[in-house]
């Protein structure tokens, strides 16, 4: 057996992508649904079916193999997919590096020369290029052994010493510039390194790897006070948040997330001793990022996100990015509000970790600090007043997925705003309860029955379905809607391939392949369970259709010799027709 079917038939693929996918729910006989990890949706539109090992979503037609899912899931190769999920099922990895891709070995390129990045920024911190932002650091109170633990460094203003550096190790050009470290100019001028004068954060993957930087301007004249590595093949912005390697575990022992603005907040908050910080770096939230933060489920990190984002209009547009993806999650959330204007590492510098963690303690539910701001912004002595407070704070409710979370959190904001019942029930919970969901139905399949229950009985695992394929072989299909997938699985056959899904939907272009999946997840009663007797019947049903339509032609053709007086054509096409029409009516017994 080739190593990669030998691991795909070692995992079961609802098990791993229920770590993933929390929702993920029977929902047939060998179906399961749940909400896309890859798009955001509130009605489950994904679905994986377990015999054949694959999921499909319905809603944004993602699609493919556990291997594909782990891919995309955790933005890697398909090498690094397949190791992974042979360590973690105890199989062992062939020696040969056969299944090494360029695209793999393209990624150890990057990963290596982040590394070499990371000495060359540390040592030029510590040397005497390095005082300007050690001085900086300083005056930040970041201490010494902070720098170390967060591998803080410097860029060269020289603007090539990272450049030569990697030429020196004999990386290519090309591969230095995909690695976001190093530029090109433009009209194809050379080479410059990307940071110069930066005080440098490495950014790590949830597994700790660098695999890009963020960098401080030291000088007053640069433009963009930060600068943030390009996206690469190992560094995606809408996956990743700052400090998440080194804070998952103290997320997971608190069950909750401190969500902070910048690379410094991290670093102060966590450097005072409160462990489970992870910043945003000036992106949007993703849906990526929430799921990082959850983690797999059985390992689950937390549904709490705690916002203390910096207390100025900056900070408020950052809440706007980040509350609305966590309420569509799911996500309980907390704002925790610090005083005196300054941002979290100033606050645990100038008041120290204890009075930051009552801060967090004290941290209000999100409606309830919107709630706050309501009764700031409006008179809640008059009605009209209290129907203003709840107008604006109806759009926030209506983003909670769950309609019964939404109904508790609208009656219990009602009651801190100390509204009639009356004006609750007229404004508030009818708009939240009737909020339309966008239902994501699962499309119908517009192939006939005896054509879906003969591509299910081929993809199954049932004995005997060689003769059907033999047999459809030798049959006309041009004529049926679903023949391109009947002749990707003759192909295979063919090919001497085994006859699955993966191996069908790898022939067919986008839309047949998304017509292959309407038929896997698609519940037919009367073919539950797809055996080879069922098989013969759909055959045998197509077969007769064929011949109808095969009989059709013919006498069209015989109407046609008739009008043209070729006689004899007329007669040689009956006699077709004849021995036609006796092929049916026994087939037509058949089926009878």
């Amino acid at each position: 057996m080739d190593f990669v079917e030998q691991v795909k038939s070692s995992v079961n693929i609802v098990h791993v992508i229920g770590e993933y996918v929390g929702t993920l729910r029977k929902s047939g006989r060998d179906t399961y649904k749940g909400l896309c990890p890859f798009h955001q949706e509130k009605t489950p539109s994904f679905n994986v079916h377990e015999s054949r090992q694959f999921f499909h979503c319905f809603g944004c037609h993602a699609t493919g193999d556990v291997f594909k899912f782990i891919e995309r899931i955790q933005g890697i190769s398909f090498y690094e997919a397949l190791k992974q999920l042979a360590e973690r099922y105890g199989i062992p990895m062939p020696k040969r590096a056969q299944y090494s891709d360029d695209e793999t070995r393209l990624r150890g390129a990057l990963f290596a020369m982040h590394e070499i990045a990371q000495e060359h920024f540390r040592a030029s911190l510590l040397g005497p290029a390095g005082a300007e932002a050690r001085n900086y650091l300083e005056r930040r109170g970041v201490s010494r052994e902070t720098i170390e633990e967060f591998g803080l460094g410097y860029s060269l203003p020289s603007g090539r010493a990272l450049l030569q550096l990697l030429e020196q190790r004999q990386f290519p050009a090309a591969q230095t510039v995909e690695s976001g470290l190093i530029a090109q100019r433009e009209g194809g001028g050379g080479y410059y390194d990307r940071f110069r004068n930066r005080l440098m954060f490495p950014i790590h993957s949830e597994s700790g790897k660098i695999i890009a930087y963020g960098g401080r301007a030291l000088s007053p004249d640069e433009k963009a006070k930060y600068l943030n590595s390009s996206e690469t093949p190992i560094y995606k912005k809408s996956r990743t948040l700052y400090n998440l390697h080194r804070a998952k575990e103290a997320i997971r022992r608190e069950g909750r997330a401190i969500l902070v603005e910048g690379y410094m907040d991290a670093i102060g908050v966590s450097a005072a001793g409160v462990s489970e910080v992870v910043a945003l770096c000036g992106t949007a939230l993703s849906s990526h990022q929430i799921q990082a933060l959850r983690g797999p489920m059985k390992e689950m990190h937390a549904r709490r996100v705690v916002l203390n984002l910096d207390p100025d209009s900056a900070g408020d547009k950052a809440a706007e990015r980040v509350i609305a993806p966590l309420l569509e999650e799911g996500m309980q959330i907390r704002i925790m509000e610090l005083d005196g204007g300054l941002d979290p590492d100033e606050y645990c510098k100038d008041r120290g970790c204890d009075a930051y963690r009552v801060r967090l303690e004290q941290a209000k539910g999100y409606f309830y600090w919107l709630a706050d701001s309501a009764r700031k912004r409006f008179d809640m002595r008059t009605s009209e007043g209290k129907i203003s407070a709840l107008q604006f704070l109806l759009p926030a409710v209506q983003r909670i997925s769950d309609r019964l979370e939404r109904m508790t959190v609208a009656n219990d904001v009602a009651g801190y705003l100390s509204v009639e019942r009356s004006i609750v029930l007229d404004t508030f919970l009818r708009s939240a309860a009737g909020r339309n969901d966008n239902l994501v139905e699962m499309p119908k399949s517009s192939l006939r029955a005896d054509e879906r229950g003969l591509i299910n009985v081929i993809l199954s695992e049932c004995e005997g379905r060689e003769q059907i394929l033999a047999e459809l072989a030798d049959m006309d299909i041009d004529a049926l809607d679903s023949r391109r997938i009947l002749q990707a699985a003759l192909a295979a056959y063919a090919a001497g391939s085994p006859v699955t899904h993966d191996a069908v939907s790898g022939r067919l272009e986008e839309n047949d392949r998304r017509a292959l999946a309407e038929i896997a997840f698609a519940f037919d009663p009367a073919c539950d369970e797809f055996g080879l007797e069922w098989g013969w019947k759909c055959l045998a049903q197509i077969k007769e259709k064929c011949g109808r339509q095969q009989a059709a032609q013919l006498k069209a053709l015989i109407q046609q010799a008739e009008r043209a007086g070729n006689l004899g054509e007329a007669m040689r096409l009956m006699g077709e027709l004849n021995r036609l029409e006796l092929a049916n009516n026994r087939a037509r017994r058949g089926v009878q």
